[in-house]
């Protein structure tokens, strides 16, 4: 597959063929589902909790006689029966994290590139690189289209067009170890520097 390379400010800076074993697949939905569903539940926090019967703070005592009161027998205000007693099986801090092989995670990244090349969404950008200027990275951003974008760059992100990009809304900015199936989904635009591609290609194959 051979795409053209564009520059900031809309010019165009030659072409570069993206292999079709990355850039190429029939994208599965099944298969980006199970990564993306992977990705989400290893970020769940998983802090809810509750106090159980053993945790709520009240006397030990026995609240009334066993016998001859009508009632039923109780023994302890704690019981989850009881307004401001204990939780009964609540929820308890655990990690919401399950297993999934990393083949199967690259096979879910190569699907995710697959389905922006199929529609149209993949841009290829000759450098990413500005002087932290934001106003001027805002304008060339503005002419070129992007809305919700992700821009994923080689080993490391140019200092200055981090810097430039910090306060765009709409713009994330990765370097290549940080590219995810999530991030490239919920995108509308994804752009792959050439030193991008180049590391994806060594890191995917």
């Amino acid at each position: 597959m051979k795409l053209d390379v564009i520059k900031l400010d809309g010019g165009k800076a030659g072409s570069v063929d993206l292999g079709d074993e990355i850039f190429g697949l029939e994208p599965r939905a099944d298969i980006l589902h199970r990564v993306v569903r992977w990705q989400r539940a290893k970020a769940q926090q998983g802090t809810h909790s509750v106090k159980g019967r053993s945790e709520v703070s009240y006397s030990t005592k026995k609240i009334y006689r066993q016998k001859g009161t009508g009632g039923a027998r109780h023994g302890s205000r704690k019981a989850p029966i009881f307004r401001k007693g204990g939780v009964y099986k609540g929820p308890t801090p655990r990690s919401h994290a399950h297993e999934l092989t990393k083949k199967f995670r690259v096979l879910g990244l190569k699907h995710a590139l697959s389905s922006k090349a199929a529609t149209g969404n993949l841009v290829i950008l000759d450098a990413a690189t500005a002087e932290g200027k934001t106003g001027a990275l805002a304008k060339q951003v503005r002419d070129l289209g992007w809305k919700r974008t992700l821009i994923i760059d080689g080993a490391a992100v140019d200092e200055g067009f981090a810097r430039a990009a910090a306060n765009l809304n709409g713009i994330d900015v990765l370097p290549i170890m940080g590219a995810n199936v999530y991030d490239i989904l919920r995108s509308d635009t994804l752009v792959i520097t050439k030193a991008g591609v180049e590391a994806l290609e060594a890191r995917l194959k």
